[in-house]
């Protein structure tokens, strides 16, 4: 198995105590890389490596949490709450895997890429943020045990109406696109108060074919009127239930409801202040659950939906989401764009977007989530990003076998020899200087596919 966490500066938080034990967590990852690419280890060493990697982490994160309170940390609940996922959660998943394929190569391989990868972006984003170093996205999600009480309410619910053994799979989702999605935004306000809520429902279309069809026996295996409209009141009360566990959510009142293409949930989602943001997995397709912090929302181009217009309004949506959907399964690669300018990620989409399916995500742990659920075609990548840049990106994507494939350019902003010379040192699938005319951008992406032809 080929595998190697190279320690770099950029890891070193400031914190002697903890830049110490990360460092030791990469060494015994690469010892574990090393050690199962020897044949003739038994699988009894193997197990009592990966248990020292265990026991060794959990040490750290007691360590960390002991400093971040003797600083007064304004985070360490939050920070608390993310150990535990990994200590309780993702550890013992990995384990059971293990222990059931007999500490295969594959599930070794596994373990050790998940440990990895969160070692690495735990580093570089949450640990960075300990110092002021950084600022994490996740400043405005609700308390450990809040979050806790709401995954638990929608995991009983899912089961409730569908008998589905749901499960969470990330809870910082950040708006990629997984398969056929539905986008259902719902916003409440009082007559006291300008400020709103928002809620929104995310589900793979088959998700909802399989459970809302299901259901009321419609046999058909795509969405039609009569369907979504089941499924958007379903989906109504399941978020009334869910906003009972909200007491800030008190007194508020549905005021707007909105179908949104991907594009439009984009617009809306990207600088949203999130208090929750879940990502599940029931087996049936993926569901995502996200209420946005108390603000002022941003009005999107989506007609709201109401009585005297839910059958028209729906019909629309389906009809130019099908249209949408033909089009891109017939003529239209897909390309992520990964930048952290809002300005030029929508200049790229616009430019991009009538002859590519674009989708944009804003960070580098965003892009290696996109990648992962709804792989694209090509991915332009920036190369100067805070806190996991273009380099750490790409070699993210290298290292892992089903991803290692994906083509990548790099979006620079600078053109001097220097810089050239290290993103061709990298061996991505090109670069783009930012500032070409958009024409000639365009052009250098049509070119890069008609040559792939």
């Amino acid at each position: 198995m080929e595998g190697q966490l190279m320690w770099k500066d950029e890891y070193n938080i400031g914190v002697d105590i903890i830049d110490r034990e990360h460092r030791r967590l990469f060494k015994i990852i690469n010892k574990l890389f090393r050690f199962t690419d020897e044949k003739n280890k038994s699988r009894w060493a193997c197990k009592e490596g990966i248990k020292f990697f265990k026991d060794h982490a959990t040490k750290h994160f007691m360590e960390e949490e002991e400093y971040m309170a003797s600083i007064k940390y304004e985070r360490l609940g939050v920070h608390m709450h993310i150990h535990s996922e990994f200590r309780e959660r993702t550890l013992p998943a990995l384990e059971k895997e293990l222990e059931q394929t007999g500490y295969c190569e594959d599930s070794v391989e596994h373990f050790l890429g998940v440990c990895a990868g969160w070692l690495v972006g735990h580093t570089l984003m949450e640990d960075r943020a300990i110092t002021g170093r950084s600022r994490s996205r996740w400043m405005e999600l609700m308390p450990g045990k809040e979050q806790e009480a709401v995954k638990r309410v929608i995991i009983r619910l899912m089961y409730d109406l569908f008998h589905l053994e749901s499960c969470v799979i990330g809870d910082a989702y950040g708006g990629e696109k997984f398969g056929r999605g539905i986008y259902h935004r719902l916003i409440y306000g009082t007559d006291q108060e300008e400020e709103k809520y928002e809620i929104f429902l995310v589900f793979e279309e088959k998700l909802l074919i399989n459970t809302v069809g299901k259901t009321m026996g419609i046999k058909t295996n795509k969405l039609n009127t009569l369907l979504m409209n089941a499924a958007r009141y379903m989906a109504r009360q399941f978020a009334e239930q869910v906003r009972d566990h909200m007491p800030y959510m008190n007194g508020y009142e549905l005021i707007e409801e909105n179908l949104l293409t991907y594009e439009q949930f984009q617009d809306v989602f990207e600088n949203e202040k999130l208090q929750v943001s879940l990502l599940f997995d029931t087996g049936e397709g993926y569901f995502s659950y996200c209420a946005a912090a108390k603000h002022s929302p941003k009005k999107g181009n989506a007609e709201p939906i109401q009585v005297n217009n839910a059958m028209s309004e729906i019909g629309k949506y389906l009809m130019e989401r099908e249209s949408s959907l033909k089009k891109e399964s017939r003529l239209k690669r897909k390309v992520l764009v990964v930048d952290d300018s809002a300005t030029v990620r929508q200049g790229i989409r616009k430019l991009l977007t009538e002859d590519y399916d674009v989708t944009l995500a804003q960070s580098g742990t965003a892009a290696i989530r996109c990648i992962i659920l709804d792989k694209p075609d090509l991915v332009l990548l920036d190369y100067e990003m805070p806190v996991c840049d273009g380099r750490q990106v790409l070699e993210m994507i290298r290292s892992e076998d089903a991803l290692s494939d994906t083509p990548v350019i790099f979006l620079t902003g600078r053109s001097d020899p220097e810089t050239v010379k290290k993103l061709v040192a990298l061996k991505p699938d090109g670069y783009l200087v930012k500032d070409l005319k958009p024409a000639q951008i365009k052009q250098k992406i049509d070119e890069y596919f008609r040559k792939r032809i």
